[in-house]
């Protein structure tokens, strides 16, 4: 068995901050998305992919520089705040390997902002040589790569996949793999509804995590 966590949302408290310096750096591109808007529309997808929507609102490309800037932005913000690990992760991470089930990352994001968000909430030596990100793959959330790309690294098939999950190109993604999908929704950005109706099994506590990741394959 394999348990594979997202990061963003799922094992770090990043996608509030994260998506309040996305929607400003929006603004100043002309974009006057709101924070909840941003979430909405981006929340779960590659860098890549997002570009892309949003130079198709735009009608024209970013700048150049823009992804550089802004990511520096958001790693100071990540670094001043400072980040933290999402409320009950480490004790639920603690009971999934102390049942002999292996876990890893897979991630929209790049695995430089992976080593700065895991690195200051304290994840990123406990999960190191089983993270994974997007840019290893042709195509991000939703589509099934990154997932189907983090089993064959770790030895597993996709049948004994779970992944936990806090987006919709996230939920989709698993569920495309044809992975067990679990939805956190204890954070109030989450459309519970949305992601269950995609295939996600919703829960709000990561203190119920362990006895789900458990449970038998319907």
């Amino acid at each position: 068995m394999l348990v594979i966590f997202d990061c963003d949302g799922v094992l770090v408290d990043s996608e509030p901050l994260a998506n309040t310096c996305f929607a400003r750096a929006l603004q100043r591109e002309g974009l006057d998305w709101s924070v909840e808007e941003t979430m909405r529309r981006l929340m779960g997808r590659s860098m890549k992919s997002c570009v892309e929507i949003v130079e198709g609102e735009l009608g024209r490309a970013l700048p150049a520089d823009f992804v550089d800037h802004l990511q520096v932005d958001t790693l100071q913000v990540f670094r001043d705040a400072p980040l933290q690990p999402v409320t009950g992760v480490v004790e639920a991470i603690d009971a999934i390997e102390a049942a002999g089930i292996a876990t890893c990352v897979a991630s929209s994001g790049g695995l430089d902002k992976m080593r700065v968000t895991l690195g200051i909430t304290g994840l990123w030596s406990r999960f190191e040589g089983r993270i994974f990100s997007s840019s290893q793959v042709p195509r991000g959330k939703p589509f099934p790569d990154l997932f189907l790309h983090a089993a064959i690294q770790m030895n597993e098939q996709p049948f004994a996949c779970t992944v936990v999950e806090d987006s919709l190109p996230g939920i989709q993604a698993a569920r495309f793999a044809g992975m067990r999908a679990l939805a956190y929704v204890g954070a109030p950005h989450t459309d519970a509804a949305a992601l269950q109706a995609a295939g996600g099994k919703p829960f709000e506590s990561m203190s119920s995590l362990p006895m789900l990741a458990w449970a038998p394959r319907v």
